[in-house]
């Protein structure tokens, strides 16, 4: 068997926690920060627009308190849809396992940040497609409540948007959560936090001799290097979409536009990348459709078929669908009002 490493260990020196073991400050979380410094990102971007002039219009130039407002209302919705989704779509009760929870009859705890045991964990567990829907609907709410134009101001949130995104899975991959599936790739990363699989299974002995694991005599469970799909995302759907919107943001031919576009776009990256992640297991999820959907979890560990598609798959189509839709749509009443000029 050959025992040199062909995969990279997760830094030893990586803890959730900003000071851990500091009493008071280790409730301080590399996670939370990230999220500071993703609101913070999105905020500047919106800034710069607002200073292009993309949020003025004929008779009101946009202002700061405007943005001040608009962001923390779009926030405040973002966090409630986020983590809402997460608790109706990716958790299940189950009475025996200590760590799960019963939200319905508990729903308090749905914003409980401490776990059990009384330890501080935050909120864990936040769902990218339930912070979409609640952020778009807490920026129609303001727009509507401050009679601004809804479109420009979406326009503009959406190119902000990805590259504070980058900031948040760089914090799911601080927390060492939300890791890919197995690879023999030697980019591959040994989360230490990763689910250990059955050595018994003919396919984790061939993946553990291909990456170079060492395995003990009689050791019935391996960790293995996974993809780092943090990483990916964070570049695809952050840095990569962003550039994207960037760009087009002073050619766009229709207000709402770049809204359709980011739905769109991260729709269709989110969708590749998903190939990569290991899809939740939790509520007995697994692969909705696909070969091995009824596999529950003895398939997700590894890509087995194309045709296996995920919750956030489904969720993805429904973006890139609803982004279409409504490109479509806007385009024709664009090109109606351009009409009815002439």
């Amino acid at each position: 068997m050959n025992f040199s490493p062909l995969f990279l260990n997760y830094p030893s020196w990586i803890k959730p926690e900003i000071f851990p073991g500091v009493p008071g400050l280790s409730m301080l979380r590399w996670y939370g920060l990230m999220y500071i410094f993703a609101f913070g990102t999105a905020f500047i971007v919106l800034r710069r627009q607002k200073k292009e002039g993309a949020l003025d219009t004929a008779d009101y130039k946009a202002t700061d308190d405007d943005l001040f407002s608009f962001i923390f209302c779009g926030i405040v919705f973002l966090l409630l849809g986020a983590r809402i989704f997460s608790t109706l779509v990716y958790s299940s009760y189950n009475p025996e396992d200590p760590s799960s929870v019963d939200y319905v009859h508990k729903p308090w705890l749905i914003f409980w940040p401490f776990d059990s045991e009384g330890k501080f964990t935050g909120l864990a567990g936040m769902s990218y497609h339930g912070g979409f829907i609640g952020g778009l609907i807490g920026m129609i709410v303001w727009c509507l409540r401050k009679k601004k134009p809804l479109w420009k101001w979406i326009d503009a949130m959406c190119v902000a948007i990805p590259l504070g995104y980058t900031f948040g899975r760089l914090g799911n991959f601080l927390n060492g959560e939300l890791y890919g599936r197995v690879t023999s790739m030697p980019w591959g990363i040994m989360f230490p936090t990763a689910e250990h699989l059955d050595y018994h299974n003919e396919w984790v002995q061939e993946m553990a001799e291909a990456c170079g694991v060492m395995v003990k005599a009689g050791e019935r469970f391996v960790n293995l290097p996974r993809h780092p799909s943090q990483l990916y995302e964070a570049f695809f759907e952050g840095l990569f979409v962003w550039g994207v919107l960037w760009l087009l943001r002073k050619k766009k031919p229709f207000d709402g536009f770049l809204g359709a576009m980011y739905t769109i776009l991260y729709g269709c990256v989110r969708f590749v990348i998903e190939y990569f992640r290991n899809p939740d297991s939790g509520a007995n999820l697994g692969y909705r459709i696909g070969p091995d959907s009824k596999s529950g979890a003895a398939e997700l560990y590894r890509n087995t078929s194309l045709l296996n598609i995920s919750t956030g798959q489904i969720l993805c189509f429904g973006m890139i669908t609803g982004g279409l839709v409504l490109m479509f749509v806007l385009w024709r009443l664009s090109k109606r009002k351009t009409n009815l000029k002439h």
